[in-house]
């Protein structure tokens, strides 16, 4: 009996996906009514059942021999970005749009500490911006950041915090300069007194 509500439900799943017009599929799992065929893995009766029920995704997925070919067109767009260190190293990493420049520095295992994890509350991962055309085409630093910014080690007209700087095409080939210190309170040796 169950099995019959389940089937009576599949059909009316089908019948809902497929725009009102019932579709008849064989035991081999096939779609006998659409010009699809060629594209549709067979699937076991079992399989088909659990398909309809809990992954019916699956029962509609196709395979073309085009998909390999789009493989590389599914990659992020990346972005060129230089990081300077406090020796004067240069550190070249491609960056995905869309990312902060403190997720890249962690990716790349580049020194940018991000004692706070982005969540504007220190100025660990402060970073100069060396081209002020690039600093020009960021957008303007909200009031939580300045704030921020303000307890920064070496502040400059064109510093920011690298958790606040996020990739996009018209920031390819920025270069960040990493200040020689930061202040991190809770590291730097500050032990809060007893009221």
């Amino acid at each position: 009996m169950f099995a019959s509500k389940v089937s009576r439900i599949g059909v009316l799943i089908l019948k809902q996906l497929s725009g009102g017009k019932l579709t008849s599929i064989t035991r081999a799992g096939y779609n006998t009514s659409s010009c699809y065929n060629q594209y549709l893995q067979p699937l076991s009766e079992t399989k088909l059942l659990r398909g309809v029920i809990f992954h019916k995704h699956h029962l509609f997925s196709t395979v073309s021999a085009s998909d390999s070919s789009n493989e590389g067109i599914e990659q992020k767009e990346k972005i060129s970005v230089t990081f300077v260190d406090k020796d004067g190293d240069e550190i070249h990493i491609k960056v995905p749009i869309g990312m902060s420049m403190l997720e890249a520095a962690h990716e790349n295992d580049i020194d940018l500490e991000g004692a706070c994890e982005a969540s504007l509350a220190c100025s660990t991962c402060h970073v100069i911006v060396m081209d002020m055309d690039y600093y020009n085409k960021l957008e303007d630093p909200t009031d939580e950041e300045n704030d921020m910014l303000d307890l920064a080690f070496g502040l400059t007209e064109s510093s920011r915090l690298g958790c606040q700087v996020i990739a996009k095409p018209e920031l390819d080939g920025i270069r960040l300069a990493i200040p020689a210190a930061t202040r991190n309170f809770a590291v730097d040796g500050y032990v809060p007194k007893p009221h």
